[in-house]
C-alpha cells in the first residue's frame, strides 16, 4: 500500500555555515531507509505521465519498484536501459519540471522524489563496484561522435549498446563537457561523472580528447576514415555579455571562464591556475549557473556575493533548490536590478558596478513580464570581480569548416526531431542545436539520433 504522507521525505545535506567553506557535496543521498520509505509513495500509476515527462523515457514507476523491494540493481538495471547517465541526472536534472511535474501526488501536495531515487539507485550500484558487464557485440558499423558533453554521452552509449562501434572526439585534455568545467564539484562530484563515463568505455566506447573537430580533423576527414555517421554534440560554449561600458575592465569574467578556471583547471583546490580572489564580486544572471558562480565564488574565499537580476524571484529560471541552498549560504538577491556599466580604477580594475531598479511590465514574446527600467533609479554596488551569466551561444568552428552545414542566425545548427542535420548522415543535438538548455534534454536529444542512426544504417 502506498505511504499517503503529502511531502518527500527530506533529503539529508552538510548545514549552510559548514559547506559555504568546502567544494563537499552539498546534499549526502537517501539511505536505505529514506529510499524505501520515499519509494513507497509511489502509486504506480497504470497510465504513468512522469515518463512522458522524462525526456529519455526512463519507466520511472518500474524502478521505482524494485527500490521498494529493495531490489537495488534491478532499480539500476532498468534506469541504464533509457538512461547513460543516471548518477548525473539524479543530481542535476530539472526533475521538478519534467517528471515530478507530472507526478498524481503532486496534486495534493509534494511529487514523489524522483531524481532522489534515481540518484539512490546509481550510488548503490556505483558503490557496490560491480563486475563490468561485458561489452555489446559489435555490428560492424562505426560512428563519430563530436564532443564529450551529455548529449555526446548518451548518443554515444546508446549506439555502443546497439553494437556500434564509437569513438568520441573531445576538445579539452579530460571527457565529460559542461559536467567537468561547468557544474561545480559540491553539485556534482567528479568521481560521479568519471565512473559514468568509464561504464562507457566498458560497453566499448573509444573517446580521444585533445581533438578539435573543424582544426585536428575536419568533419568531411572523419567520413574519409571510414565513419558512417557523426553526430555533433558540441554543446554551447560561447559566452553572451551584455555589451555595457566597462566589460572589458580586470576583474570581469563569462560565468564559462570562472567556472571552467575553479572545476576543471581545479583553483578551488589551491592549485597555481590563476584565477582572483575577490572580497566582493557580483554575478549578473539568474539561472543555475548564476547560482554556480556566486556559490563558487563564496567559496573562493569572497566576503559578500550578489546575484544581480532584472526580474523578480517568481522569474528566476534557476531550479528552486539551487536558489533555496544559495540564500541558506548567503548569497545576496539584489532582484529587480540591472547593470548599466561596469565601473572601475585608476589601474582598470573593477571596482564597482552602476545598476538601475527595474519593474515588471507587460509580457514578451517568451511569456515572462518585462523589465522595465524606473527613472532616476540609478545607483553603485561596490565589488571588485563581476561574473557575467548571460547565457552562451554555439561555437561557429564546425560551422565553418563544414561545406553545408545550415545553422540558424544565432548559431544553432539546423536539425530535424530526430537530429539529422542538412548533410547526409551528420546529426545533432543538445545545446548546439537548441542553445543553452538542459542536461536531461541534452541526452534525450542524443539518444534520439542514435536510434535515428542506427535505423538508418544497420540495416
Amino acid at each position: 500500500m502506498a505511504d499517503l504522507i503529502k511531502t518527500k521525505y527530506p533529503m539529508p545535506t552538510e548545514k549552510p555555515e559548514i559547506r559555504a567553506k568546502n567544494f563537499n557535496e552539498v546534499a549526502f543521498g537517501y539511505t536505505e531507509a529514506l529510499a524505501k520509505s520515499e519509494a513507497a509513495r509511489c502509486l504506480g500509476c497504470k497510465v504513468p505521465a512522469c515518463v512522458e515527462g522524462c525526456p529519455v523515457n526512463v519507466k520511472i514507476p518500474d524502478f521505482i519498484r524494485h527500490i521498494c523491494a529493495g531490489d537495488y540493481e534491478g532499480a539500476y538495471a532498468v534506469l541504464k536501459e533509457s538512461n547513460a547517465l543516471p548518477a548525473v541526472c539524479g543530481r542535476v536534472c530539472p526533475q521538478e519540471t519534467q517528471c515530478e511535474s507530472k507526478c498524481v501526488r503532486g496534486r495534493n501536495g509534494e511529487p514523489v522524489g524522483i531524481g532522489r531515487l534515481e540518484r539512490f539507485a546509481a550510488d548503490h550500484h556505483n558503490a557496490s563496484d560491480p563486475a563490468p558487464a561485458a561489452p555489446p557485440v559489435k555490428n560492424g558499423h562505426k560512428a563519430a561522435v563530436i564532443g564529450s558533453g551529455p548529449s555526446g554521452l548518451s548518443c554515444a552509449g546508446s549506439l555502443a549498446a546497439k553494437g556500434w562501434e564509437v569513438t568520441v572526439f573531445e576538445a579539452l585534455h579530460v571527457a565529460g563537457g559542461v559536467l567537468v568545467y561547468g557544474i561545480p564539484e559540491f553539485r556534482l562530484p567528479k568521481t560521479i561523472v568519471q565512473k559514468e563515463i568509464d561504464t562507457l568505455k566498458q560497453m566499448g566506447v573509444d573517446i580521444e580528447t585533445d581533438v578539435i573537430i573543424g582544426k585536428t580533423l575536419t568533419v568531411d576527414e572523419l567520413f574519409a576514415q571510414g565513419y558512417e555517421a557523426v553526430y555533433i554534440g558540441t554543446g554551447a560554449g560561447l559566452p553572451k555579455f551584455m555589451g555595457i561600458p566597462g566589460e572589458n575592465l580586470n576583474g570581469v569574467y563569462s560565468a564559462n571562464e570562472y567556472l571552467t578556471r575553479v572545476n576543471l583547471m581545479k583553483a578551488y583546490k589551491n592549485s597555481s591556475t590563476p584565477v582572483l580572489h575577490p572580497a566582493k564580486v557580483a554575478v549578473v544572471g539568474g539561472g543555475n549557473v548564476a547560482m554556480d558562480a556566486a556559490r563558487c565564488a563564496l567559496r573562493m574565499g569572497a566576503e559578500q556575493v550578489y546575484i544581480i537580476y532584472r526580474r523578480g524571484e517568481e522569474e528566476l529560471p534557476a531550479r528552486r533548490e539551487e536558489v533555496e541552498h544559495a540564500k541558506e549560504e548567503g548569497i545576496i538577491f539584489r532582484l529587480l536590478t540591472n547593470p548599466v556599466e561596469i565601473l572601475g580604477d585608476e589601474k582598470r580594475f573593477v571596482r564597482g558596478i552602476k545598476v538601475v531598479d527595474m519593474e515588471l511590465g507587460e509580457p514578451d514574446q517568451s511569456g515572462r513580464r518585462r523589465p522595465v527600467e524606473i527613472a532616476g533609479s540609478e545607483h553603485d554596488i561596490e565589488c571588485d570581480c563581476v561574473i557575467m551569466a548571460l547565457g552562451t551561444t554555439p561555437n561557429p568552428l564546425i560551422k565553418s569548416t563544414t561545406a553545408g552545414l545550415e545553422t540558424q542566425r544565432w548559431g544553432g545548427i539546423v536539425a530535424d526531431e530526430n537530429g539529422l542535420t542538412s548533410i547526409e548522415n551528420v546529426y545533432a543535438g543538445g545545446d548546439a542545436v537548441t542553445g543553452a538548455a538542459t542536461v536531461i534534454l541534452a541526452m534525450g536529444a542524443g539518444k534520439k539520433a542514435a536510434e535515428a542512426i542506427d535505423a538508418k544504417l544497420n540495416v
